[in-house]
């Protein structure tokens, strides 16, 4: 069983983004469930067995950032 994580993230503006994100954070942990907010412009992981810098790291590397 892993964690739940929420990741504030800035950049995102279409669906095509929501795309990009979930795929690079899939590649993190293949096992996630990953939920993007566009609107809330936050991203929820749950089941998540990576930690958290991991997966911001993968946001980052897409190309959108990290609000700490």
């Amino acid at each position: 069983m892993g964690t739940a994580l929420e990741i504030k993230v800035e950049g995102m503006g279409c669906q095509k983004c929501v795309s990009t994100v979930e795929t690079a954070l899939k590649r993190v942990d293949p096992g996630a469930r990953v939920e993007v907010d566009l609107a809330g412009k936050r991203v929820r992981v749950a089941e998540a067995t990576a930690p958290q810098d991991r997966f911001e790291a993968a946001i980052e590397d897409a190309g959108y950032d990290v609000v700490k």
